[in-house]
């Protein structure tokens, strides 16, 4: 019985979620309404900015990308999340959990490219400012950004060669790989070892892309001699940093690390900082950090309340 039971091919998932706790449930379902509301408004406000003439810039139009971005990993995670917080039993199908699998995947390491192109573009702003607009030319910029979004789904779609028909319940609250991995029939060795590897290739050639040009940003803002030119080229700076610092630092957590050391609660935590928080908080880093953005936002409020 037990062997017939093991190889019971997999139709659905059950998803454990954050918590079994009913009240509880209701206070996590208005909070993460809550963030993801921001977090569409404040995305999609970013990418509607971009169209302002005075921000047809490559910075901007990197920041329009990473905010359409965020917008699309949130979406893929926070609907069929909120709607677990109401039912009583938490699924999806074996093809959404898929889907968000692969979804997932792909957004988050396109976020994390276009972050070192980001800084990349930058390094090119403080370095080279009468030549930015040329070196960093519209066909050089949607080929950075199309390079990005292409190495997100090659990454995401390496990790989807995995079979079940054992177990269906995912402890986690959407269908990420290390929970996966533990549920998975077939034997995971190679997939673990695949996601160890691309996982850290990926995330130190991007973040030694941005540690590299930030070191050249560094020495080109020492060379200025106008002390509000330097503040000016620090403060520009800074909301990018912070972003790059919260991105790596919670998804390091869970993706580069042996399974040995994979703790599902630690895993659920993180989780919810890069699928929620991080995409609510990167366009108010930006637009409260960013005075041409502020000015942008100031623009178009008065252009529709004061004709």
């Amino acid at each position: 019985q037990m062997a017939e039971e093991n190889l019971t091919v997999v139709t659905e998932f059950i998803i454990l979620g954050l918590t079994d706790q009913a009240v509880l449930k209701i206070v996590l379902f208005g909070l993460s309404l809550v963030i993801y509301a921001i977090t569409l408004v404040g995305n999609l406000g970013m990418i509607l900015i971009h169209i302002t003439p005075k921000l047809h810039t490559p910075m901007y139009f990197f920041l329009s990308c990473l905010s359409f971005v965020d917008a699309c990993n949130s979406s893929v995670i926070a609907p069929k999340m909120l709607i677990n917080f109401l039912v009583v039993r938490e699924t999806i199908s074996f093809s959404a959990c898929i889907v968000q699998h692969l979804f997932f995947g792909a957004f988050v390491t396109s976020e994390g490219s276009l972050l070192s192109v980001m800084a990349y573009g930058r390094h090119m702003a403080v370095a080279n400012p009468l030549l930015y607009t040329t070196a960093m030319s519209k066909r050089k910029c949607v080929g950075l950004v199309v390079g990005s979004c292409i190495g997100g789904m090659i990454n995401s779609l390496i990790h989807t060669t995995m079979s079940f028909c054992g177990s269906n319940v995912v402890s986690h609250f959407f269908c990420d790989v290390p929970p996966l991995l533990k549920l998975s029939c077939s034997d995971t060795s190679m997939n673990e070892l695949l996601l160890l590897i691309f996982s850290g290739v990926i995330a130190m050639a991007t973040f030694l892309t941005v540690i590299i040009s930030y070191m050249f940003i560094l020495v080109a803002i020492l060379r200025i001699r106008s002390a509000s030119g330097r503040r000016k080229a620090f403060s520009t700076c800074a909301s990018h940093l912070t972003a790059v610092t919260i991105f790596y630092g919670t998804l390091s957590f869970n993706y580069i690390q042996p399974s040995s050391q994979y703790s599902v609660e630690q895993e659920k935590i993180v989780s919810v900082f890069y699928t929620l928080v991080i995409p609510m908080l990167n366009p108010l880093i930006y637009s409260l950090r960013n005075k041409e953005v502020k000015d942008a936002v100031k623009r178009a409020i008065e252009m529709k309340y004061c004709p």
